[in-house]
């Protein structure tokens, strides 16, 4: 009897699908744990830890180490071997473990290296002194130390004393803000107006050159660009004194700060980005701290080899690039289903054709990457330099890695997705919707443009999805045909033609691999791997869900005529 119910539960298919049903849900925690270690990893970086002041004390000699814990850990004292201990000394605990400590000392400048481990050997007291200040700075990172006084040079260059002692903190924030307010206005100057003005003489000097290749450079030509040249020189030449004047007014203040070591630094407030005291800072301080601190840190550029700073320029190069492939692989994946659907010979060919786009799929994208450079960077873009940018060879415009480059490139790579999902789509539609189309007089066009594609659209936007998914997160083509390390321009700017699809961009997929395995400071790279890894996350999940929003719309609009 038992033998027979087991039987019968086994041919009802149950324990398939618990199987299944622990199958998917293994798969959920292990994508929603990996997503919260990310999360977590990434995330608490941005938070104003405290910073501690340890204090070292032996028979020799007295040391104090100021720094943050980045994390800590029980090792055995056996392990120990480049450490000297006493052999009379009780270290360690009862089982003969010692406690270390992975701590950010900061002051890169002064020490060289701003990450440390520090055990609790000879260790006589730990303490949080409220006055500790931390600072990030433009260069050399974060700095650790006591603040002992705020300085400003007169209009003769002489310093002079602004305040020190408990009304110097208060002073410094002053300054600070002045001249947190003066460097931008100075990148805004130089980024934005100046930028244009160096734009214009370029496009101004090729114009010539143009001119002089097709023998049209004539005396009125040559007097045209002449006044355009000094107009825009004398615009220059305004704004450079403004730009000199902040400079000026930037280089004023200054403060000094004494390190764990007892000696005293000078700080120009022209090298610090922001100043906060964690010791002494409240819960709600610390939540609002880390709200901006996260914020810069989406919104700002890179700095310091990609290990400071932000990470816009990579958020806006992902989001552009797979934007731009979207509105270039969906045409032609459409035309190329609706073709073998609709109007090609079912037969032999047909079938070698669906083959191959299927292994297109599993081609690796390293070989898109090398065919994307070889065909559309050095054939296509040098064809294209040398019919329409002949003024500024050798120097090549579309024939080197670039947006365009890269965006067709994952066009190719997603084509196979598209054209897949799209003839799944078309081949859903029944077909007495077309005799019917047909039958009440329209064409064939007419009856694919009004009634089998728009049925057909959340099909396209499926495969859309699919590709989204896929291009956003590749790294590996994108390094031969336009993705660089830093990239000082933004491929959308306020000069015509706004969009430049020359230009090299910057990609969160290349950015974790540069920062966490080109990066010459591994500490310091590995939140932000974590943090950018979840961001990259953050928008290709953004993105699906804006294309799933679109398919879920059209799905509903003509479900009554699928019916």
């Amino acid at each position: 009897m038992i033998r027979s119910d087991i039987q019968s539960w086994f041919k009802g298919g149950t324990p398939w699908i618990w199987l299944n049903a622990g199958a998917i849900a293994i798969a959920l925690v292990a994508v929603f744990g990996l997503l919260l270690l990310i999360l977590f990893r990434g995330m608490s970086h941005f938070w104003p830890a405290n910073v501690e002041a340890f204090h070292y004390q032996n028979n020799e000699s007295a040391l104090t180490v100021i720094a943050e814990i980045i994390e800590s850990e029980t090792v055995p004292l056996e392990s120990l071997h480049n450490i000297n201990l006493d052999k009379n000394a009780d270290v360690g605990d009862e089982q003969g473990n010692v406690t270390r400590y992975l701590v950010k000392t900061g002051n890169r400048d002064i020490l060289g290296s701003d990450f440390r481990w520090l055990y609790d050997i000879d260790l006589i007291d730990r303490e949080q002194p409220e006055n500790l200040m931390a600072l990030e700075r433009i260069e050399w990172g974060n700095f650790y130390g006591y603040l002992t006084a705020v300085y400003e040079k007169d209009k003769d260059g002489n310093e002079q004393l602004v305040a020190d002692g408990d009304r110097a903190w208060t002073a410094f924030i002053k300054h600070l803000h002045r001249t947190i307010d003066i460097r931008e206005q100075i990148l805004e100057l130089e980024q934005g107006d100046i930028g244009a003005i160096n734009y214009q003489l370029e496009r101004l000097r090729l114009k010539e050159k143009r001119l002089q290749l097709d023998d049209e450079l004539t005396e009125t030509e040559i007097k045209k660009l002449t006044d355009q040249r000094k107009d825009l020189k004398q615009e220059y030449d305004v704004l450079l004194k403004q730009t000199q004047k902040l400079y000026q007014q930037i280089n004023r203040d200054s403060i000094r700060a004494t390190v764990m070591d007892g000696s005293e630094v000078t700080i120009p407030l022209e090298k610090i980005v922001k100043a906060w005291q964690p010791n002494k800072m409240s819960f709600l301080n610390k939540i609002g701290f880390y709200i901006h601190t996260l914020w810069a840190f989406i919104t700002e550029d890179p700095r310091e080899a990609n290990t400071e700073g932000g990470i816009f320029p990579a958020i806006f190069g992902t989001v552009m690039m797979v934007m731009l492939m979207a509105v270039l692989v969906t045409p032609f994946g459409v035309i190329a289903a609706v073709y073998l659907r609709e109007y090609a010979k079912q037969g032999v060919l047909t079938r070698i054709i669906r083959i191959t786009v299927n292994n297109l799929a599993g081609v690796p994208s390293i070989v898109y990457g090398i065919f994307g450079l070889g065909f559309f960077v050095y054939f296509l873009g040098g064809s294209i330099d040398a019919l329409f940018f002949p003024e500024a060879l050798p120097a090549p415009t579309f024939g080197t890695p670039g947006l365009l480059w890269s965006s067709l490139t994952l066009a190719l790579l997603t084509l196979p997705v598209v054209i897949v999902a799209t003839e799944e789509g078309l081949s859903r539609i029944p077909r007495s919707l077309r005799e019917g189309s047909l039958g009440l007089g329209a064409t064939k066009a007419e009856t694919l443009w009004r009634i089998v594609l728009p049925m057909a659209s959340p099909a396209i936007m499926t495969g859309l999805i699919l590709a989204v998914a896929r291009a956003a997160g590749e790294v590996a083509p994108l390094m031969l045909v336009g993705v660089v390390k830093l990239a000082p321009s933004l491929p959308l700017d306020g000069n015509f033609p706004f969009m430049h699809l020359d230009r090299k961009f910057m990609h969160l997929g290349f950015h974790i691999y540069d920062v966490g395995f080109q990066s010459p400071n591994v500490e310091a790279a590995r939140p932000l791997v974590y943090a950018t890894s979840f961001l990259l996350v953050v928008v290709i999940v953004s993105l699906n869900l804006t294309a799933i929003n679109l398919r879920n719309r059209l799905r509903e609009k003509y479900r009554a005529l699928d019916g």
